[in-house]
C-alpha cells in the first residue's frame, strides 16, 4: 500500500497542464484556481486514475488533510474479502499477507494440483509467480495503454479522431497515434502521447 501524500499526479484546469508533483503539492498549486470556480481535473500518474482532492478550507487545511490521510487500499483488492483473524492457520503458514479467496477449477485441476509439492496452494502460487514473469512485458504494455486510454477518455474524448486514436494505441501503432492526436490541444495531445509511449515501447 501506498500513503496518499506520495501519489505523484498531474492537473488540468480545462485543456491546459498547470501542475505536475506530490498530491500535496499540486493542491496548494491549483487550489486558487478551484476556489475561483475553474474547472480543474487531477490524474494519477501512475494510472490516469482521477483523484478527488477536499480543497475546502485554507491551503494549509487541504494539505494537512492529505498529508492525515490513511493509506490506500491496493485497487486490485478494494472490496475483496481476507480470511477471518480467527481463522485457523496450519503449522508454518505465515501470519501475514495471506488472503483467502475463492478460485473455481474443474475436477481435473484439483487432482493435478493435489499431486504437486507441497499441495494446491503452494503450486498455485508456483503457476502465478510464473505467468508473472512470462508476461511482465504484456502486462507493462497493457496498462500503460489503459493508463493512456483512461486519460484520452477524460481529456480528450469530444476531440477530432478519438476513437481512431484509441484504435491506434492498443494495435501499438505510434505513428498512426501521433498523426491522429496532432490537432487536439497541445497539453492534452503531449501528455496523451507521453503515457502512450510507455505502452508503445513495451511491445
Amino acid at each position: 500500500m501506498k500513503a496518499v501524500r506520495t501519489i505523484y499526479c498531474t492537473a488540468f484546469c480545462g485543456v491546459k497542464r498547470v501542475a505536475s508533483g506530490l498530491v500535496g503539492d499540486v493542491a496548494v498549486a491549483v487550489k486558487g484556481l478551484v476556489d475561483s470556480g475553474q474547472p480543474v481535473a487531477v490524474f494519477e500518474e501512475a494510472t490516469s486514475r482521477p483523484i478527488e482532492i477536499d480543497f475546502r478550507g485554507s491551503v494549509e487545511e487541504v494539505r494537512e488533510r492529505i498529508e492525515a490521510a490513511p493509506l490506500d487500499a491496493p485497487v486490485e483488492e478494494a472490496g475483496e474479502p481476507e480470511a477471518s483473524s480467527g481463522e485457523a492457520r496450519g503449522r508454518g503458514r505465515p501470519r501475514l499477507g495471506v488472503v483467502a479467496r475463492e478460485v473455481t477449477l474443474l475436477p481435473r485441476h484439483w487432482e493435478w494440483l493435489s499431486r504437486q509439492p507441497g499441495g494446491a496452494s503452494v503450486a498455485l502460487r508456483r503457476l502465478v509467480d510464473a505467468a508473472r514473469r512470462e508476461n511482465a512485458s504484456l502486462d507493462r504494455r497493457r496498462d500503460a495503454q489503459e493508463s493512456a486510454n483512461r486519460f484520452m477518455t477524460a481529456m480528450a474524448g469530444d476531440q477530432p479522431h478519438f476513437e481512431e486514436a484509441s484504435r491506434a494505441l492498443f494495435a501499438g501503432d505510434a505513428v498512426q497515434f501521433d498523426a491522429l492526436t496532432q490537432s487536439w490541444p497541445d497539453d492534452v495531445r503531449d501528455h496523451s502521447r507521453r503515457l502512450a509511449a510507455a505502452a508503445f515501447a513495451a511491445v
